[in-house]
């Protein structure tokens, strides 16, 4: 079976050059999308794709085995695109890539590719978009369907980036439209209320945005009071060392808020909460959509048991209970990383042990805040927190 995976842009069979149409041409049955599909003038079997696609994508191909299929993808196949996933379960695929609806976007404003970021919300949750939002920063959103325009711009109006400008470019590459505004009046603009589904929105922020390093404020998260304190996170994140693309586990997750700073240090970071009080654990989904990592995982249930069957992490932190600590420890990946806290003699008792028998680093950190003492200020301590911090 010979999969080829051809990018063809809004001007359709038009705009595909010489090589990529042969390619198409030589195929025994195309899959795309009906709008793409409807592009290609051609005589072959064509099949759009199902909703949702992934469950169905193996019975699809199982009956072409030993002919040449093409599949028609947006712009670069593998720009958020079916060609990454074909690649990923195939391996053996051919791309041609079209000029990408991102090339052409930033084409039509003037941005650079170093000064612009870019999030993919096709299929995904649109407050992935927070994570992004700073001071003078320059966004291109690649929309899900009509309606995300204007869910992008409630989003920034909520996240106190109601002044950013916003750009939506329709049909980039083929009958071009251009709509301009403001988010926080975006509602009220006559030419906004129409918009074509195929669309990419570009972001120039305006606002406060909150820092992707360790450390953000306690007011940040909702929480109960089960939160792992502002500096103590902070120390323990520096330990846990979040590496691109790798996966954390947050056992007894409390607010979630080291799995959120965690999948906040980079987009491709992935964590896990597990927290076994259900409100703790919604509350935690709450946090993570807001922060911008909806994508984050939670699973409510208790630790060991609730570990059962995750993917092995390459980072660990137990902020609470240690009877776990064993499990975690021999779950972690090669130079993987643990982190965890104590705040009692016998779970301190717990981690004295572990580093005997492990090494790592023990630490104790004692954390005071300056407060009012009656007409002076004095020092008010925190609960003194023990900490281990140990690589496989």
């Amino acid at each position: 079976m010979t999969i080829v995976v051809v990018g063809i842009g809004a001007d359709g069979w038009a705009g595909l050059p010489e090589p990529a149409r042969a390619e198409l041409t030589a195929c025994d049955v195309l899959f795309g999308s009906a709008r793409q599909l409807d592009l290609v003038p051609l005589d072959l079997p064509k099949h759009p794709w199902p909703s949702p696609l992934l469950p169905a994508l193996e019975e699809l191909l199982s009956g072409h085995e030993g002919r040449r299929f093409g599949v028609l993808a947006s712009g670069d196949p593998l720009l958020s695109g079916i060609g990454t996933t074909l690649v990923k379960r195939f391996g053996d695929v051919r791309i041609v890539p079209a000029v990408s609806s991102v090339t052409l976007a930033r084409a039509r404003l003037g941005w650079s590719a170093e000064e612009t970021e870019v999030v993919s919300v096709v299929g995904r949750n649109v407050h992935r978009v927070t994570r992004a939002l700073a001071p003078g920063a320059r966004v291109l959103v690649l929309s899900s369907d009509a309606s995300t325009p204007a869910a992008i711009a409630e989003l920034l109006t909520q996240r106190g980036f109601g002044e950013s400008k916003l750009t939506v470019l329709e049909q980039l590459g083929g009958a071009e439209r251009r709509v301009d505004g403001v988010a926080r009046t975006w509602s009220t603009n006559v030419d906004a209320r129409i918009v074509d589904p195929l669309n990419v929105v570009a972001i120039d922020c305006s606002g406060i945005g909150l820092s992707t390093m360790p450390g953000l404020p306690d007011e940040t998260f909702e929480h109960d009071g089960q939160l792992t304190k502002r500096d103590l996170r902070a120390s323990a994140l520096a330990r846990l060392g979040p590496v691109p693309g790798q996966l954390l586990w947050d056992v007894g997750a409390g607010a979630g808020s080291v799995a959120i700073e965690w999948s906040r240090a980079h987009p491709r970071n992935r964590a896990i909460a597990v927290e076994r009080d259900s409100e703790r654990a919604a509350r935690i989904g709450r946090n993570a959509e807001r922060l911008g990592v909806p994508d984050l995982r939670v699973v409510t249930g208790a630790a060991p048991e609730a570990l059962e069957g995750l993917p092995a992490p390459d980072a660990v932190f137990l902020g609470g209970g240690l009877s776990a600590l064993d499990v975690c420890r021999e779950a972690l990946r090669p130079g993987g990383r643990l982190v965890a806290h104590a705040v009692t003699l016998e779970s301190e008792q717990v981690l004295a042990d572990a580093y005997r028998q492990h090494g790592g680093e023990l630490v104790r950190l004692a954390v005071e805040h300056a407060a009012p003492l009656g007409r002076f200020t004095g020092w008010t301590p925190a609960r003194t927190v023990t900490q281990w911090s140990y690589q496989k």
